[in-house]
């Protein structure tokens, strides 16, 4: 098997670039020209730094951060995941699964006593059941997963805290 080649080299990030990703981590909607005067460039500026911080694949996407509850889904469910076989093979496997499965928001591989943490979200327990019977139940090489059902969104957000 061939190693994976490096990334491509990254421009470093500087002061400017971080300043704008905070600005964008609280609403990417702000315009450019916004940016600019908070941060001291202009907006051109701005703009080639925030393409070339998309190109470099620094700002993974821009989304709209939906509400759960009004759109049905207000059930979240974390789930540890421990497997029997931990083949390179076996674990592709199910992280190509995880990703395919619309209900799971966030999964992660890692380590301790399980392989993997999800985070679910669901409109029913029902819907949930029928997900553990898909992807837990139906799969040989799941050895036990336990469920965590969450009470109080109390803080969620995909923030990156950044140092400056």
């Amino acid at each position: 098997m061939m190693p994976k080649p490096f990334p491509p080299q990254r421009s470093p990030l500087d002061s400017f670039d971080l300043a704008i990703l905070e600005i964008l981590q609280r609403d990417n909607t702000t315009p450019q020209r916004v940016i600019g005067e908070a941060v001291n460039l202009s907006a051109p500026a701005v703009q080639r730094r925030i393409k070339r911080m998309e190109e470099d694949g620094v700002i993974r996407a821009n989304v709209a951060l939906v509400d759960p509850d009004r759109v049905g889904q207000s059930i979240t469910i974390f789930v540890q995941v421990e497997m029997i076989s931990e083949t390179a093979d076996e674990i592709d496997a199910a992280k190509r699964e995880f990703l395919a499965a619309r209900e799971i928001q966030q999964c992660y591989y890692v380590t301790g006593e399980a392989d993997f943490v999800l985070v679910v979200m669901v409109a029913t327990m029902a819907d949930y059941e029928a997900l553990t019977r898909r992807l837990f139940f139906g799969n040989n090489n799941v050895k036990k997963f336990r469920t965590f059902v969450a009470m109080d969104r109390v803080k969620v957000g995909l923030t990156v805290p950044l140092e400056r």
